[in-house]
């Protein structure tokens, strides 16, 4: 076990001030207080953009902090400090760990708790790619869906972060993958293991529909909107639709809640027709009020057998630039820009 802490450190950090346009975020330094005990200072070695913080700039994530607050939703570090009664042999290792805001840091305190492990063979960017992404597609396709071989599915967004990860782990298992996105990315869909589908394409379900005449056995969407009726109506009898954002309602102005709160209305009613298909929303944070330790711990198996595949090249991750921690404000343009396959990675410097 450690004694305290008393090296103080300085941490670069980009602050989210309001609702603001990318440039409008804020650069500061602070030194960063004293590790607690059971805490440990963890050193960023690599984080990224994912949709809930595009949500965040526009104050539209269903429970973000109020502003100012720093953003970062997970990160890849190195431990460099521990508190008291915490234990130092931690220090020098390697880990990843969710934080849902703060991870847009140079330096941060974390839980010792909350830290899971990256093995030494997986690039620190790579890993990052895969956290919650990894997390979400293996938890969605294996614990939700339970998709299993011989099966078909449905990947709206396939060239995002979650998306491809989705795909190749999919493929993997022995599913038959339809994604979809816009024709730049179609090529790279087709190496990942899906068969593409324009996004933009007016008769995008109808075309899904012409791949899988029978039905599909699950649908994975993150747009919601008025089309979740679409997605709904893709499912064979038997089939799941796993709802995991409300992409589509982003921009609209008003209560940040209440597009979530319609969806979930629908998806229950759609659950109590006796139909044989089941619908739900996918949370990541479901169960760590009612019993922290198991939903940490079920994470930590989640992302060992994800970095376990990253590490023997079966999942490739899709990183679609680099930025270092000065630059967010270009890292999170881009990948607001839905040019992009894969995930937006900020790192320390370039």
């Amino acid at each position: 076990m450690s004694s305290p802490i008393t090296t103080s450190v300085t941490a670069t950090e980009i602050v989210l001030p309001g609702k603001v346009e990318p440039e409008g975020l804020d650069l500061r330094s602070r030194e960063l207080a004293a590790p607690d005990k059971g805490q440990v200072v963890l050193r960023m070695d690599a984080t990224g953009v994912c949709f809930a913080e595009q949500q965040m700039r526009r104050g539209k994530y269903y429970d973000q902090p109020p502003f100012p607050f720093v953003p970062g939703y997970d990160l890849v570090g190195t431990v460099i400090a521990v508190g008291p009664d915490t234990d130092s042999a931690l220090i020098g290792r390697r880990f990843a760990a969710v934080t849902k805001v703060g991870a847009w840091a140079s330096h941060l305190l974390v839980d010792a708790a909350d830290l899971m492990p990256v093995p030494d063979e997986v690039d620190a960017a790579a890993a990052e790619t895969v956290i919650v992404n990894g997390i979400t597609a293996w938890q969605m396709l294996h614990r939700t869906a339970k998709a299993r071989a011989g099966q078909t599915i449905v990947v709206l967004g396939a060239n995002g972060g979650v998306g491809s990860t989705l795909v190749q782990l999919a493929a993997h298992a022995g599913i038959t993958v339809i994604g979809t996105a816009s024709p730049r990315h179609h090529d790279a869909l087709r190496k990942l293991g899906a068969t593409p589908v324009d996004y933009r394409d007016a008769d995008m379900y109808a075309r899904i529909r012409g791949l899988a005449p029978d039905g599909v056995d699950a649908v994975f969407d993150h747009v919601g909107g008025p089309a979740i009726e679409d997605s709904w109506q893709l499912l064979r009898r038997g089939g799941t639709l796993v709802s995991y954002g409300t992409a589509a309602t982003k921009d609209e102005e008003g209560n940040s809640q209440l597009p979530v709160l319609k969806l979930f209305a629908r998806l229950n009613a759609w659950n109590a027709l006796p139909n044989g298909k089941s619908a739900g929303f996918y949370n990541f944070w479901a169960g760590k009020r009612r019993c922290r330790a198991a939903w940490q711990r079920r994470l930590t198996e989640d992302l060992t057998q994800v970095l376990r595949l990253v590490a023997d090249g079966t999942l490739v991750p899709q990183i679609a630039a680099k930025f270092a921690l000065t630059d967010t404000v270009a890292a999170l343009r881009l990948a607001e820009s839905r040019t992009v396959a894969g995930k937006v990675i900020i790192v320390p410097e370039i």
